[in-house]
C-alpha cells in the first residue's frame, strides 16, 4: 500500500507541479490571459499577438524619445557632420565648440554649397541661388555658370570645414568660413555625355575661403576665395 500511495501521490503532483511552474513562467508576461469557462484554474496563457502589441509599444515608445531627443538637440542649435550632409555633398568634419552665431554662418554656408553644387551636377536651378549670395555674386556665378557647356556631374563632394570666424568680435554681420573641398570623386560631361571631367570641374582637393555676411535677414555668400590645391585632407 506505501508504494501504491506513494505513485497516487507522485502522479497528483506531476500535473499540480506543472500548473505551478506554468504560473510562474506567465506572471511576468503582459501578454498572459485566462479564460474562466475554458480554464477554470484561472492559469494564464501565452497571447502572442498580445506579446506582439506589447513589444511594438515599446518600440514605438523608444523611437518617439529618440526623435524627440534629437529635435530637442536641434532647437537647441546643436549640429553635426552627419545632420548637415546630403547623399551627394558630405560633411566630414566641423569645428567643435561652435557659438550660436557661428553655428548660423556654418548652417547658412553648407546650405549655401550644396544648392550651388546641386546646380552644378545637375545643370539647372541657377535662380535657387539668387537669395543665398549678394547680387555681385549671383550675377558672377550667373556668368560663370552660363560660359560653361551643358551636361551633367555624377559622384560626391566632400567638405571638411576647418573654421568658422567673425572678422571682429564687434562685428556681428560678417564672417569667414575656411574648408577643405574635395572633388576628386567627381566625373563631368558634356550633353552628348563625353567625359570632359578636367575642363569643368579639376578632380583635387581645394583649401577655400568663404564670406559671409549678413544681409535681408540671413547669412549670403559674399566672396569666395581659392587658398591651395591638393595640400588640405577631408
Amino acid at each position: 500500500m506505501r508504494y501504491l500511495v506513494g505513485t497516487f501521490l507522485d502522479r497528483l503532483r506531476r500535473p499540480l507541479m506543472g500548473m505551478l511552474v506554468l504560473l510562474l513562467a506567465c506572471a511576468p508576461l503582459v501578454a498572459c490571459s485566462s479564460g474562466s469557462d475554458d480554464n477554470p484554474l484561472g492559469i494564464g496563457t501565452y497571447d502572442p499577438e498580445a506579446a506582439a502589441s506589447a513589444k511594438a509599444s515599446e518600440s514605438a515608445a523608444a523611437a518617439e524619445a529618440s526623435a524627440s531627443a534629437a529635435a530637442s538637440a536641434e532647437a537647441a542649435g546643436g549640429v553635426t557632420a552627419e545632420s548637415l550632409s546630403t547623399e551627394r555633398h558630405v560633411i566630414t568634419s566641423i569645428p567643435e565648440d561652435l557659438d550660436e552665431l557661428k553655428t548660423e554662418v556654418l548652417k547658412a554656408f553648407v546650405h549655401y554649397d550644396q544648392v550651388t553644387w546641386n546646380i552644378w551636377f545637375t545643370r539647372t536651378g541657377i535662380e535657387d541661388a539668387q537669395p543665398l549670395m549678394t547680387a555681385e555674386e549671383y550675377q558672377a556665378f550667373t556668368e560663370d555658370f552660363e560660359g560653361q557647356d551643358t551636361g551633367r556631374t555624377d559622384g560626391t563632394v566632400r567638405v571638411s570645414v576647418l573654421s568658422v570666424d567673425q572678422s571682429s568680435a564687434y562685428d556681428t554681420t560678417r564672417a569667414e568660413v575656411v574648408y577643405c573641398d574635395d572633388q576628386t570623386d567627381l566625373v563631368d560631361y558634356d550633353a552628348d555625355g563625353n567625359n570632359v571631367s578636367g575642363t569643368v570641374t579639376s578632380q583635387a582637393r581645394y583649401k577655400m575661403s568663404v564670406v559671409m555676411v549678413y544681409e535681408d535677414g540671413i547669412w549670403k555668400e559674399a566672396a569666395e576665395e581659392y587658398l591651395s590645391t591638393n595640400e588640405c585632407t577631408v
